[in-house]
């Protein structure tokens, strides 16, 4: 083996090496692709996705798809490759891992965090379809949060309504944080709660707030809640997190409610995240969620507005169609399944 050859040998072998290392050292991005879609009207076995008890409900047709992304776990790594396939993709997305999940986060951390979002997006998903139908619905203040270390531990729970404080009616949460305010450090707080349709009285002893204290507080966050006749019940995958299904949630309980049917012949899919007044915002890894939508054989994908610019300038094989609010996403579907009315609906522009 002459000189030339030995080096271009050990030049090939150095190569090999140094390319099996880049790919085996992790790089911090996670990255997102095309996960499954759930028909919201359809059931997980035998218990329907989405359930109404406490109102009249009606038949419902087609299918309304709920569109998920499959992401890099908290605690997986991803190789350089991996990185630079799904940046390549048009149905992948690549971001930087502390873009997407908090410096020292753990798995469980991670997960409580996307099921708090989940149920704040079900709870407004609710309200937003039940204003919709035009049937009634009166605010009162919920539990947001409750500090692990304050006196409300055990006693008060998020997503719980607060009907009075000390016999006095609420409607506000800062009616209720002016009620407490009005009590001393260490005075007992009487609280009328409504928690799964069932209503109790709690008494809660105030402590010193950590900057004042002569103020006294309960440990607790506050945020606009929603009290109605309807109990609806949600067997959604529990690893499916976050707040993006809150405008096919709310279509599927508004479907559900009224008469005429929403959907039709239609097979819909679609992503937005939505609060209880059933305005829409914007969501994540949309591109991701329409490709989900048509491999699974939807024709018509419901987004917010605000992201049709993230759409990949690409043609589509499905109808993409942007809303702003939950109102308009019902004229939508209703309006194309009129042929006279197909052409009013407009895409993303």
């Amino acid at each position: 083996m002459t000189k030339q050859t030995w080096t271009a040998v050990v030049s090939a072998i150095l190569f090999v090496l140094s390319a099996a290392v880049i790919a085996m050292v992790p790089v911090p991005y996670v990255v997102w692709a095309p996960g499954a879609t759930q028909n919201l009207l359809g059931a997980n076995g035998q218990r329907p996705l989405v359930t109404v008890d406490g109102v009249r409900t009606y038949p419902t047709t087609g299918e309304l798809r709920l569109t998920t992304v499959a992401v890099t776990r908290a605690d997986a790594d991803l190789s350089l490759p991996e990185a630079l396939y799904a940046h390549w993709s048009g149905d992948r997305g690549v971001l930087p891992r502390d873009y997407v999940y908090p410096v020292g986060a753990t798995v469980g951390d991670v997960r409580e965090a996307e099921s708090e979002m989940m149920s704040t997006s079900q709870d407004e998903s609710v309200a937003a379809a039940i204003q919709a139908a035009g049937l009634p619905i009166k605010r009162a203040p919920q539990i947001a949060s409750v500090a692990q270390a304050g006196p409300s531990v055990d006693k008060l729970e998020p997503g719980d309504l607060v009907l009075s404080v000390d016999g006095r009616p609420v409607t506000t949460p800062a009616q209720v944080t002016e009620a407490v305010a009005r009590h001393r450090v260490g005075d007992h707080v009487l609280f009328s709660i409504e928690r799964d349709k069932a209503v109790s009285q709690v008494s809660i002893t105030t402590v010193s707030a950590r900057n004042a204290p002569s103020a006294p507080i309960i440990g607790v966050t506050l945020s606009d809640g929603y009290r109605y006749s309807a109990k609806v019940d949600f067997a959604i995958d529990e690893l499916i997190g976050g707040p993006s299904g809150g405008l096919m949630f709310a279509l599927a309980i508004y479907d559900k409610i009224t008469t005429g049917g929403l959907v039709g012949s239609l097979d819909v899919a679609g992503s937005g995240a939505i609060n209880g007044s059933g305005t829409v915002s914007a969501v994540g890894a949309i591109e991701a969620k329409v490709a989900a939508a048509e491999r699974d054989g939807a024709n018509v994908f419901l987004l917010p507005q605000a992201n049709c610019s993230d759409l990949a300038d690409r043609p589509h094989a499905i109808r993409i169609v942007p809303v702003s609010s939950l109102g308009q996403a019902i004229d939508s579907l209703k309006a194309l399944q009129d042929p006279k009315r197909q052409a009013s609906v407009k895409g993303c522009s």
